[in-house]
Parts: structure tokens; sequence; C-alpha cells
């Protein structure tokens, strides 16, 4: 999400960077080219003038052009009102109410409700120690409550029981009966969709909005939809009371202008993010740290929270203790492969880190294909435990069976070896350094990132 608003920002930004001072000319030509890449992100018109006017009239004061640093200046004031156009804050699902604590969540039929229903539910069971209990109002599409309860049930999470040919109304007034007979902490229904808005969907909404009187009342809209997921969340907002939005299907949207104008168009936050299909896959929404990543600051503080979700405490531990007595083998390596790709693989981690718009660049145009990090771990996953501990026994005809094992070229298994035996350098390079309580070179800590030419097709 925001690729193309990343790359242009960072291209406009980086030209003001490249100047000592400023004129206003200077000024009025950036904001000009900022106007064009937030139109081109599917930005709302109303809201690209209204974040140029204020962004002009702070920019352009003399204490601006005459400060030290002015394109850092601009910067940043670039960064303040991006950020209060988002939001300023992030804001968590509100569950501060006498249990069972009760979420409606509507939207459009396709736009991902149902995925996103347990998600959340996941979510609050697994991050708050809650427990949950959902339930599906939508009797009008066909297998709509059985797709619920199998979710439910992959994720163990707790559905309602199906009563055929219940009215969606009643359906909500018994999983409340069912929530607090069972010390339910939250309750989580899922309404009816439509292709489009339409009076029968509000109608429908509005009654069961009055009669479960939900503490959250989500709008689930689909990015991919761009202003029109705007147009549907100012319709629903107008009808029933929005508190907040999730933003489903953000890794297929390159542009992010719903996101950008769904906060001011709507006056509704955004509280949550699908970031992906699987069950982890939903973020709390923060609107610093999104604009960080559009202004290619990198947003390090995400990273260190996906970090503490993936890695598994005690095995960093014994990983730190093997690198200290110069221990580190293909198994750790293959380690290290397996929490990349739970963090997000390559392109995942490149979003979050500062200032690599460069890098990142050299790695499209290189061609790089993260699946080669699955091609890695097989290699490593074709050796016996021996050859994993004891790289030194691998000759060529061992690399012979263990490319043929991977289905992969002799080439390939030598880049493995290559980079592991760069990595073996650098933790022998932390392990004298640390005898000594030096800090490490960071060029050596380059090359710890992976070789470009294992990700190249």
């Amino acid at each position: 999400m925001f690729q193309g608003l990343q790359d242009k920002f960072g291209e406009i930004l980086g030209n003001l960077k490249k100047r000592g001072s400023l004129k206003e000319s200077d000024v009025k030509e950036a904001l000009r080219q900022v106007r064009i890449a937030l139109l081109e992100a599917d930005v709302a018109l109303p809201v690209v003038k209204k974040l140029i006017k204020d962004i002009e009239t702070k920019a352009i004061g003399q204490e601006i052009l005459r400060s030290i640093s002015p394109a850092q200046m601009v910067i940043k004031i670039v960064n303040d009102h991006m950020i209060e156009v988002l939001g300023t804050k992030s804001e968590d699902i509100n569950l501060k109410t006498s249990p069972p604590a009760i979420i409606l969540v509507a939207g459009l039929q396709g736009s991902g409700k149902t995925t996103t229903v347990i998600k959340l539910a996941h979510k609050i069971k697994s991050k708050m120690n809650k427990k949950v209990l959902v339930a599906s109002l939508d009797v009008y599409r066909p297998a709509a409550q059985q797709q619920l309860k199998i979710l439910g049930e992959q994720a163990d999470i707790s559905s309602l029981p199906i009563i055929d040919g219940q009215l969606p109304l009643d359906i909500a007034k018994r999983s409340i009966k069912a929530g607090a007979l069972q010390g339910t902490d939250v309750i989580i229904l899922d309404t009816a969709g439509r292709m489009n808005v339409d009076e029968a969907l509000m109608t429908e909404l509005s009654q069961i909005h009055a009669t479960v009187k939900p503490i959250e009342t989500l709008l689930v809209a689909d990015s991919l939809t761009g202003q029109d997921a705007v147009n549907i969340a100012k319709a629903f907002k107008e009808r029933i009371n929005i508190t907040g939005i999730a933003l489903t299907r953000i890794d297929g949207d390159a542009r992010g202008g719903a996101a950008i104008s769904m906060k001011s168009v709507t006056g509704c936050p955004i509280k949550v993010l699908g970031t992906g299909e699987k069950i982890d896959d939903l973020e709390n929404f923060h609107p610093d740290r999104i604009v960080s990543r559009i202004l290619g600051m990198g947003d390090v503080v995400s990273l260190v929270e996906k970090a503490k979700e993936t890695i598994d405490e005690e095995d960093a531990q014994k990983l730190e203790k093997k690198i200290l007595k110069g221990q580190f083998d293909l198994n750790d390596l293959r380690d290290q492969l397996r929490q990349m790709k739970k963090m997000g693989g390559m392109s995942g981690l490149m979003t979050m880190l500062p200032g690599i718009s460069k890098v990142k660049k050299q790695m499209s145009q290189s061609n790089i294909d993260e699946k080669m990090l699955l091609h890695q771990e097989a290699i490593i996953n074709s050796m016996t435990p021996k050859e994993r501990i004891h790289v030194k026994v691998l000759n060529a005809s061992r690399k012979r069976r263990i490319a043929a094992g991977a289905g992969v070229e002799i080439q390939d298994v030598n880049r493995v070896l290559k980079q592991y035996k760069q990595m073996s350098l650098v933790m022998k390079k932390m392990k004298k350094m640390g005898k000594k309580g030096k800090n490490i070179n960071p060029e050596a800590i380059n090359n710890l990132i992976p070789n470009q030419n294992f990700f190249k097709h």
C-alpha cells in the first residue's frame, strides 16, 4: 500500500533536500508535484485542496525559508498535516462497557466482512484475552452463516448455533442472550451485505443497530474500490452511527487514496487494516506510522512490534548463545529465513525501514523474486542433519544431490553456502567484539543482508 506515493514523495522531497536554501517558487513547485501525486493516488479532491492549502500557508513563511534546514522544515510540515488528515492518533476497538460488549460489523457484499469478523475475534481473544462469540445475521447469501461457523471453528472462535428460518433481528437478540449466559466478554455480529447500498439494507441495519445498541459499529470497506469506498462510508455514516472503519485488502492497493480520504471525508477513524489472507493479518491503524512510511522515513516501531510477535524469545536466546560460542550453522540460517518470511519477506521489511527507497528500486530493477526465500529453505532442507552442521563435508556429489532434492541448480546451492559463509564471518566478528566490549563495524553488518543475486529469477 502507498507504494506509488512513497516513490513520488521520495523523489519530490529528495529534490528539496539537495537545495541548500529554498525560494518560494521551489516550495510551490514541490507542492504542485505533491498535489499531482495525491490525486494520482486517488485521494479525494477536497482533501487534496485543503491539505495543500494548509501546507502552503505554513511552508511559505519567511521563518521557514530562512531556517537552517528549510527542506527538513517543509518535510516536517508535510508530515504533520498528513497525520492530521489521517486522524492524528491511533484509535483502538472500544470495549469499555459492561460485558458483553457488542460490535456490529457492516459493509457491502464482497468487501471482506466475514473474514474481518473472524480476524477481529481472533485478535481480541489472543491479544486481549477476552471470551468472544461471533454470530452471522446474513440470512440472504447462500451458506453465509455456515461460512462464519466453519471459519470460527478453524480459528477456535465460538459461533452462535444456526437456526434455520430465523430473522436477522431475532438472531441478534438470541446472540446477546447466549453471550450473557455463557459469560462472553465480546459479541461480534456479522450483518448481511448487498451488492450496493440500498434502502432495504439500511432499514434492516438501522433496526438491528437500535435494538442491540453496539459499543462499536465498524464498516468494512475494500481499499481497492478507491473513491467508491469513501462514498460507501459516507452513505453508511448517514444512516447508522459508524464509529470506525476496517479497511481491507490494503496489501493489493498500491495507491492508498481511500485510506487518506476516509477520515477527512467521513469523520470516522480507520481502526484496523486487513493486510493479507492469514488470520493474523489484521493491524491497528497508526496514522503517524503510515505517514512515516509514505515519506520514506520508515516505521521502525511497527517493525519492532512485528519482530516481538514473530520471534520466539527462547529461540533468540539460543541463537545468541550459539553466536557467542561461534557455532552458527545452516540450521540457524534456515531459522532466520523463516523469521524473515513471517515478518512479511524482504518487501514487507523494506516498507518499514527508513531511507531505503533507492534500495527498493534496485531490488525491483534486479528482478528480485521473493520466492527464492522458499528455494533457499528448500536447499537447506535437502541437506542431512550432519551437512547442516558440518558444511565442509559438502563436496560436488553432495551438492548435486541437494540441488536435485530442492529442484534447483548447483549454482543456487553455492549461493546459499556463500551467504552462510558471509554470515559466519560476521558472527565471528560479533563474538570477538563481544569479548572486547567493542561495537561491530556497521559495514560488517551489511553482510547480513541477503545478496540480491539470491532473489533473482
